[in-house]
């Protein structure tokens, strides 16, 4: 059973906090859309929360703030750093909360969020609502900012030897300040591993198309798990990427996003992600231990 209250969290006030015993979540009302904490019932918080907007709220500069949020892609300077500063509506009806930010003033998008509490995580849905009278080509764009200090889990399409596979399987989206040298990255047979390390400040950033439908965070002993579709046949942004990861000194971001979309005037475009939590253990040196705690939480 999901128990629902209000409560301050972090310096902001009237924050919504569902919590199951095992699991809680809070979420602004004074701002967002976003997701300021996810864990364990009265645990650290898995996301990151920036420091310095702690209590911020209103004004016309974006701000960082931190935990998950909603954004749309492709990036852009100017349509992609819409603040999220101003109050959002909310419903509780017991069974799922939904979260409705008003219209960007720039793009014309309003951005709905309805979390679905499960006995295994939450079901996220993210929701982008084209206002304009014109048809707007984007992709949903869903950002989780994880607390520093862990890995950043991608799995890679499953091995085949030459000659038996002959054509590729995916594809690498690498950013102009991405250096693939980075002691941070990590390629596998089985595993792309990014290490969020707090003494590189250079940024980094990579992006795959991710057919097996997850992405998962290692921290301690603690693994949050991200689970999406793979829609084949469909263009993705970032040169085919449903799946992508950003780390700086701070934090490091699992990021997923669903195809590009053109969407007409009151058009509705959903991308649903699944959250959960284990407790894991340290994580093992070894990439095929690693991939066998993932295969064991949810075998294929």
């Amino acid at each position: 059973m999901w128990r629902f209250q209000e409560k301050d969290y972090a310096g902001w006030r009237n924050c919504l906090h569902l919590a199951n015993g095992v699991w809680e979540l809070i979420v602004p009302t004074q701002f967002g859309i976003r997701i300021l904490h996810f864990g364990f019932a009265g645990e650290e918080n898995q996301f990151w929360l920036n420091p310095d907007d702690a209590g911020k709220t209103g004004g016309s500069t974006w701000r960082v703030y931190g935990g998950h949020r909603l954004w749309h892609a492709p990036e852009h300077p100017v349509r992609t750093y819409s603040p999220d500063n101003a109050p959002i509506e909310w419903d509780w009806d017991g069974a799922r909360l939904r979260l409705c930010q008003p219209v960007e003033a720039i793009t014309g998008i309003q951005k709905e969020v309805e979390l679905r509490p499960t006995e295994q995580g939450i079901e996220v849905v993210h929701r982008l609502i084209n206002r304009n009278l014109w048809s707007v080509r984007l992709a949903a764009w869903a950002l989780s900012v994880m607390q520093p200090g862990g890995v950043a889990l991608i799995p890679q399409e499953p091995y085949q030897p030459h000659p038996d596979a002959l054509l590729p399987v995916r594809a690498l989206a690498l950013w102009a300040y991405t250096d693939m040298s980075d002691p941070r990255l990590r390629f596998g047979k089985r595993l792309i591993q990014v290490r969020q390390n707090p003494t590189a400040p250079q940024p980094l950033k990579i992006g795959v198309s991710n057919t097996l439908g997850w992405m998962a965070y290692w921290r301690g002993e603690t693994l949050f798990v991200k689970r999406y579709a793979y829609h084949p046949d469909t263009a993705y942004p970032d040169l085919g990427c449903n799946t992508e990861v950003f780390t700086n000194a701070a934090m490091l971001e699992l990021e997923t996003l669903s195809p590009l979309t053109e969407l007409p005037p009151d058009g509705v475009l959903e991308h649903t992600e699944r959250w959960s939590l284990h407790r894991v253990g340290a994580m093992p040196m070894d990439e095929d231990a690693v991939a066998e705690v993932v295969a064991q939480l949810f075998p294929r």
